[in-house]
């Protein structure tokens, strides 16, 4: 029997347990919050710095990721009352539902994200939907990034189904943890640099718990600079010019991780071109490459 408890640590720190056959019970503490979850499966940590777990390159039947998810939010101290983004604040209070619904269908609160909390694979986008997240108050659920990302993800088999319609709705996330920069809408969907700044260390506390990861798509060029500007102050990047965006554009981390770029999935960016079902398909196939630790 192993019990692990997980508790906040630096995005650098990774893990050495030796790999060994074990019913696993993780007590997973937050916050004063205890989560646990059992599997019976077979475990192998991390290896040096940056190359995630060991086990990652065997095939995916012996690695049962829908039975072994763990589906969860993870714990944001402070997010659901935040108003540190006045701008943001004020900004939702005044926003009018779509047609055909109230103001109490919305959520109209910072969004947190959602996944699998042993994934490899973390997907950040730059903010809520005005109409999506923000109304169903989970990420790309409810406008035309999501139509667009989640029947292709559950295509790649990162979700157990190809339907991202409310937060109820039984979505399950494979090996795969979403989120965003920043947590509340902003005006026009572009956040300024404070609102960046003030929402980054909730992205740091999301990187920090999903203590099997391996690559990071960043969806956006804003999703990327924030990102950016987070490693930059962990140590892992030294200047922002030396990782530039671009769609399936990879960069290695000084600490292991893979950063991807990703053009956003946008219901624009669909109809104009930029970016289409084959591209998003062909780059989550080089995600799942680099996660088994290969070269993408």
């Amino acid at each position: 029997w192993l019990i692990s408890c997980l508790t906040s640590k630096n995005i650098l720190a990774r893990r050495f347990p030796a790999p060994f056959p074990m019913m696993k019970i993780s007590v997973t503490i937050t916050n004063g919050v205890c989560r646990t979850r059992k599997s019976h499966r077979t475990r192998s940590g991390p290896g040096p710095a940056g190359q995630g777990r060991q086990d990652a390159g065997a095939p995916a039947a012996s690695r049962d990721r829908k039975a072994g998810a763990e589906m969860a939010r993870i714990d944001l101290d402070g997010l659901q009352g935040c108003r540190r983004c006045p701008r943001l604040a004020a900004f939702v209070g005044q926003l009018q539902p779509s047609r055909g619904r109230r103001q109490d269908d919305y959520h109209n609160a910072p969004v947190n994200g959602f996944g699998d909390l042993e994934a490899r694979v973390c997907l950040v986008g730059l903010a809520p939907g005005a109409h999506g997240a923000n109304r169903t108050g989970r990420p790309f659920t409810g406008d035309g990034a999501g139509l667009f990302m989640y029947p292709l993800l559950h295509q790649a088999g990162f979700a157990n189904q190809p339907d991202a319609v409310a937060e109820d709705d039984g979505l399950e996330l494979l090996d795969l943890y979403i989120t965003n920069a920043v947590k509340c809408l902003p005006p026009e969907n572009r956040p300024n640099a404070d609102e960046f700044a003030n929402c980054r260390h909730y992205l740091v506390k999301e990187l920090d718990v999903l203590h099997n990861l391996r690559v990071i798509i960043s969806l956006g060029h804003g999703a990327h600079n924030s990102l950016l500007r987070l490693f930059q102050a962990e140590g892992l990047v030294d200047r922002l010019s030396d990782v530039p965006f671009g769609h399936a554009r990879v960069h290695k981390l000084m600490d292991g991780l893979s950063l991807v770029g990703c053009y956003h999935t946008s219901r624009y960016n669909v109809q104009t071109g930029r970016i289409n079902e084959k591209m998003f398909l062909d780059l989550l196939k080089q995600v799942k490459t680099l996660a088994r630790g290969e070269n993408g």
